[in-house]
Parts: structure tokens; sequence; C-alpha cells
């Protein structure tokens, strides 16, 4: 999961439906209107592709009340009071704030510093400047730096670390506001990716987390990246990160679907091997997600964005029903992996939901059979 609202600057992409032969950004065969294949999405109550929601990945009420005020009068202190009633135990602190630095880093790109009588993110300097002890502010603004660092600048860069020593410091300063708080130490995660922390100092780092809240998901796919081929480990390294994780989950912890987060930093850009999506490694990470959507609790707030990658691989898998479950719980919202990886989440979101229709229509299913 990486960042949300990271992509919220929409450009028009071209979907495609067919062979599953390319990673997650590969070329799909679009199902042409009128075959026996087409299927209308909106038959079964499910959101038009321009209704759905990118900024977020499921629904959070109160949040998105805040983010339209927020966005309609600039005031910072509805963000700053749901951020003081919402506890530090559990995720949705953790989305609260990557959504509020999300909306400024958006609203800066749109309308910079300086070219603008009404520069962007200007709520948020506010914040800071009028409640500088204000925890929720301190986060928001350290998380709202580091999403600046990999949106605007090139990851190794002195521009890039710039930003991220900035980024750093107010983590620090966030700590200190928040005693018992993950969040400013999972904003350092990401960051501690992008400056490169030695393993010894990640690891350090990483026991905050765990003393804090031993469980948390969303801190867990934060560290995830670390360990990625790609960046400070491998594909072992990823694995056995994750599946640790797993085999550890508490009861009703969503942790049993890490192991699918690593197959999906981990796909080939071409894969030549047929029915990888229905192989024992993709299989079984799939089936641990599954367990864990159904164990966890129904409020859980990261169980959106287990269900939306298990959207993509059970579309890939040919898995039509399980697909369709994934959707009746998801519809409404797309800011969640892999969407958000793509320029228009909503119409990365929208193919692989059409394709889950049309392969459950054309294997006897239909609006009346689907269970809501």
């Amino acid at each position: 999961m990486e960042i949300l609202w990271v992509l919220m600057a929409l450009l028009l992409i071209g979907a495609a439906l067919g062979p599953v032969l390319r990673r997650r950004r590969g070329a799909i065969r679009q199902v042409p209107a009128g075959s026996p294949d087409a299927a209308d999405p909106a038959d079964y109550g499910f959101l038009r592709q321009e209704e759905l929601d990118i900024r977020l990945p499921g629904p959070d009420e109160d949040l998105e009340q805040v983010l339209d005020h927020l966005l309609r009068t600039q005031d910072w202190r509805a963000a700053s009071q749901l951020l003081a009633g919402t506890g530090k135990e559990g995720e949705l602190r953790w989305q609260r704030v990557q959504a509020f630095a999300g909306m400024a880093s958006l609203e800066l790109a749109q309308r910079p510093g300086g070219v603008s009588e009404n520069p962007g993110a200007q709520w948020l300097r506010v914040w800071r400047a009028e409640a500088p002890k204000d925890p929720g502010g301190a986060a928001v603004h350290a998380e709202f730096l580091v999403q600046q660092a990999w949106r605007t600048a090139t990851a190794g860069t002195d521009e890039f670390r710039i930003i991220l020593e900035e980024a750093r410091g107010a983590c620090a300063e966030a700590a200190l506001l928040a005693p018992g708080d993950p969040v400013p130490y999972i904003v350092e995660l990401s960051l501690a990716r992008g400056l490169g922390y030695p393993r010894e100092e990640f690891e350090q780092l990483w026991l905050k987390v765990l003393d804090r809240d031993p469980a948390h998901f969303g801190a867990h796919l934060a560290a995830l990246h670390y360990w990625c081929e790609k960046w400070h480990g491998s594909r072992a390294d990823a694995h056995h990160f994750t599946d640790a994780a797993a085999a550890r989950a508490p009861q009703g912890s969503l942790l049993s679907a890490l192991p699918l987060f690593a197959v999906f930093e981990h796909l080939p850009d071409v894969n030549l091997v047929r029915g990888f999506h229905q192989s024992e490694i993709v299989t079984k990470a799939v089936e641990g997600a599954r367990y864990a959507v159904h164990q966890a609790r129904h409020d859980d707030p990261m169980a959106a964005h287990v269900r939306h990658l298990l959207l993509f691989f059970l579309v890939r898998g040919e898995r039509w029903g399980e697909a369709m479950e994934q959707v009746l719980h998801i519809d409404g919202h797309v800011g969640a992996l892999p969407w958000t990886l793509s320029p228009d989440p909503a119409a990365d979101y929208a193919v692989y939901r059409a394709l889950a229709v049309a392969g459950y229509e054309a294997n006897g299913g239909s609006p009346a059979t689907l269970r809501h």
C-alpha cells in the first residue's frame, strides 16, 4: 500500500482485458461492446467509473466529511479535532494522517507556492504555525514531507535526500509530541527506505513500531518495501518478513494477508510461466489473504486494502465468483494497491471489475445469483 493520494492528478489511460502475461501494468485485451463476453457492472448496482472515490481504499464517513470541509473552507481545525479523537491504537489514525498529507501534497502540486495567490497546502502551514504542539498536525506534516519527496524528486538525488532529512526531523518532533503513538515511526519507515538506512538502524526503528503496536498492518506494509528486492533486501528477505508476520498473527489480524503483498511486489515484468496465477505460491498467498479478511473485524479499515489486491489476483486467476465477492465489499473506493500505481486508478479498477463481471456471467452467474 504505499501512499494514499499519491497519483490523484489523473490522466485518462487505455485499459485492456486478455491473456495474463504481463505484470500489474501489463496490457489486457478489452472486451468489445456487444460481445457475448461483455457485461455491464451497473446491472449489479456498482458505481460508474467517474463516481469512484480515488482518495481512500474504503469508506470512512468522518474522514470524507472533514476532507470535503477542508477543501471547501481551508480551515485546519476540523482535521485537528478528528485526529485528536482518533485513538493511537489500530490502523485508523495512520490512514487519516496519510489522507490529510495526501490532500496537502496534491493541492501543492496543483497550486505551487509563489505561483498562485492561493497556494496549495496553505491550511497545513497555518496549522503548524498556529498549533505547533498539536501532535496530529506534526504527524501530517512529517507524512506530507515524505510524500513530497517521492512525488517531486528523484530517488537518490540531493533534492530527494534533503526533503527526507527534513522529514526525519519532523518525525522526531511528532514522536515527542505523541508518546506511544506508532504513526511517527511508521512515517519514518518510508523515509528510511528512501535514505537507505543500514539494516541495523532500520531494525531498531522497526522495534520501536513493534513496541507500540506489534500487529499494525499498515506498518508491516511500509516495512515490507524496505525488504523488497528493488530496495534494500531480496525476494527471500521479503517473503521471510511476511511469512514470519503471518505466522505470529493474532486471531482476527490481517497479517495473514501479508505474503500476498510480497508476491505482488515481486511479480515478473513478463510472466512466461503458464498458469502462474494458479501456481502454488500465488494460491497459498491468496488463500491466506481470503482467510484474513474473513476473520478480520468488519470495521477493520485495512481489510479494504487486502480485498483490492485480492481482486487483482482472483481476476488473473480466473476465480470469478470469489473476485465478485471482493467487488461487493470494496466498490465505490479505489485508493489502494494495485490501482494507485496507475495514472488513473478508477479506470484500472473498472477494467478488473468488468472482467470479474464478464467471467462471472460466462460461468452462469447473474445479478440474481450474486449474494449481497
